[in-house]
């Protein structure tokens, strides 16, 4: 048998209409170390978790360090040839330094995340706080 030509007049198959895939939360309001955070979702590496109803938690996990600072090291290795004991009183100098991390925690059911943020001085620790703070006021409306 020899197979006819399809038929011109016959219409073609349905095309299957797209099926709508999650809506955007809309743009980020604050971003907390790898977090971002819009008005409805928390957009983390691992996935998204809705923003209603979660619970956040920081903690701190810095300390202060002292150390001799590079002026002083500098000043040290110049002046020692003009005046060899008087520059070791360089090395004196000491500044505080905060390194460490504060740790952003959050959940929502089973949902959990945890960020670590840098930190190397109380400013940048007080503002993860008032982020925090901020998103924390978002997710109870």
């Amino acid at each position: 048998m020899t197979s006819l030509p399809d038929d011109p007049w016959s219409s073609p198959p349905p095309v299957p209409s797209p099926v709508p895939g999650p809506i955007a939360p809309g743009p980020v309001i604050v971003q907390i170390g790898d977090l971002a955070v819009t008005s409805t979702v928390v957009h983390t590496p691992a996935g998204d978790i809705p923003l209603a109803g979660s619970t956040w938690q920081v903690s701190d996990y810095w300390h202060n360090e002292q150390k001799i600072p590079t002026w002083a090291i500098v000043a040290a290795v110049a002046g020692f040839c003009v005046l060899t004991v008087f520059s070791l009183l360089f090395l004196l100098a000491k500044e505080t330094v905060l390194e460490g991390v504060v740790q952003v925690t959050v959940a929502n059911g089973p949902f959990t995340y945890v960020a670590r943020v840098p930190v190397f001085n109380h400013l940048m620790a007080q503002d993860v706080h008032n982020r925090v703070n901020y998103v924390r006021s978002m997710s109870m409306r």
